[in-house]
């Protein structure tokens, strides 16, 4: 009696819900490990399970947003330029968010508050960078190249997520992300 099940289903999202609703109501800092996993109705050892520490709940999924950035891209038939190469692999990211726009709000909040989950975010951000830019290489596209198709595409996909957190029109992210690569365009035909 009394006992946490040792095996409960979707432990991580559950974990992650819990993390949220507990950094909402009392603030991040105040948040503990064992306050989430007690949230979740799951012990620490799940939760340890599933993320290193809290911060890695704000940004567990980066490795998931990084594998399928590479694998869109690996998609791409090879003779597709780079930057539309790029395109498809962002869009295919943007995907990911649908039906997550409160959720990303949160997760800003939280992170907009705290300098080192700033820091963590911008790292988040080189990673994917360059996890692209090498994937790129890897398709034959030369270093410098690479680099600058990679960096403008990362960021038509944080333009669009900032956009896109507070959309008054609702557009879903792959929308404001695939307008964001036309406007891209639009620039660099008119330099």
């Amino acid at each position: 009696m009394g006992r946490m099940s040792r095996w409960k289903p979707d432990g991580r999202s559950r974990l992650e819900q819990a993390a949220y609703e507990l950094f909402r109501d009392r603030g991040y800092d105040r948040t503990t490990v064992a306050d989430i996993a007690a949230r979740a109705g799951l012990t620490e050892r799940t939760f340890f399970r599933h993320y290193a520490d809290k911060r890695e709940v704000l940004f567990g999924g980066a490795a998931v947003l990084q594998d399928e950035l590479v694998r869109a891209l690996r998609g791409v038939p090879p003779d597709v330029p780079a930057i539309e190469a790029v395109r498809v692999a962002v869009e295919a990211i943007a995907q990911f968010m649908h039906g997550r726009r409160a959720l990303a709000r949160e997760r800003e909040r939280v992170v907009a508050a705290h300098a080192d989950l700033q820091e963590r975010g911008l790292i988040k951000r080189a990673s994917l960078t360059a996890a692209l830019a090498t994937a790129l290489e890897q398709r034959g596209v030369t270093e410098p190249v690479a680099r600058l198709a990679a960096d403008m595409g990362i960021t038509v996909f944080y333009v669009g997520f900032d956009q896109w957190l507070d959309d008054p029109a609702g557009r879903e992210l792959v929308e404001i992300v695939h307008a964001g690569f036309d406007q891209l365009k639009a620039v660099a035909s008119g330099i």
